[in-house]
């Protein structure tokens, strides 16, 4: 790690937690090493808040926590929301609409997540094997379409399209992408298996932006951030030193300034190791 970076954020599935959605020892040893050097720690992933809590108090990190995609920056310690970007009610509605027949034909499930809770049609094998990754409790409400419809107070913080048919999972990730612009939508892949929309500011490399300049008063060559796939992308393009897991897609690879080793090789660990942490000022909310 170079002698200015005074901020490290993680990306956790496929960077912090392979398989095992445990993380190793050696990661945890390194990152706490980083700390005691004066580097502030933090969290950015595509996943629920509640589901990325027991990794966030793991690594022992004090700062916002960056949920959602960056769409939900919120402090456990403090319980102080910072940031809530939710997908715009319209576009929810008409990608809802987009992706019901598809649904209805048992080709994909879709998540919402409201309110920091999992809203599904029926509670289905896909649905359960997420919910039990994620350590969360999905909600069964019926037709996501008239949950919404019938509550003009509910807002969206994400959308998600589930389903083990990739090359669907593409077709689909073009044609929304083909609809609506980027200063519209952010979509974005954190696995394979997902297709994620948000609000267009609700991304890593915002959040991260956020939580940097805004909190922390700090520039993008004080920040090192490490992940694994494509909504990685933003905040490894963003961050002074970007790091791309050596599992990741070869486009994640190419926007960073280094690869390390995939996660079940200790890659995090391997990259702080690599890049020694000089002892920097202990970093406070501004």
């Amino acid at each position: 790690m170079t002698t200015d970076i005074r901020l490290l954020v993680l990306d956790i599935d496929g960077t912090l937690a392979g398989e095992s959605n445990q993380i190793s020892e050696r990661v945890l040893a390194t990152i706490q090493r980083v700390q005691q050097r004066g580097i502030a720690v933090a969290i950015a992933t595509g996943r629920m808040y509640q589901s990325a809590l027991r990794f966030y108090q793991a690594v022992g990190s004090t700062l916002p926590l960056m949920a959602y995609q960056g769409a939900f920056i919120k402090s456990p310690h403090t319980q102080t929301l910072h940031r809530h970007t939710p997908l715009p009610r319209h576009l929810a509605l008409e990608i809802l609409s987009y992706l019901a027949p598809m649904e209805a034909s048992g080709e994909l499930s879709i998540h919402l997540y409201i309110d920091d809770q999992l809203h599904v049609r029926a509670i289905i094998e896909d649905t359960k094997a997420y919910a039990e990754r994620s350590g969360i409790q999905p909600v069964a409400v019926g037709d996501l379409i008239t949950l919404m419809q019938t509550n003009d107070a509910i807002e969206t913080t994400k959308l998600l399209a589930l389903s083990e048919n990739t090359h669907l999972l593409s077709d689909i990730l073009s044609s929304l992408g083909q609809r609506y612009p980027t200063v519209e939508l952010y979509l974005t892949r954190s696995v394979e298996y997902f297709v994620e929309a948000t609000h267009p500011l609700a991304n890593k490399g915002e959040a991260v932006r956020f939580v940097a300049e805004e909190l922390l008063d700090l520039s993008p060559d004080q920040v090192m951030t490490i992940g694994d796939n494509f909504n990685d992308v933003e905040m490894i393009r963003y961050a002074g030193l970007g790091v791309a897991m050596g599992d990741a897609p070869t486009p994640v690879k190419q926007a960073a300034d280094w690869v390390a080793p995939g996660v079940d090789q200790d890659g995090v660990a391997v990259a702080l190791e690599q890049f020694s942490a000089v002892a920097a000022s202990p970093m406070r909310l501004s």
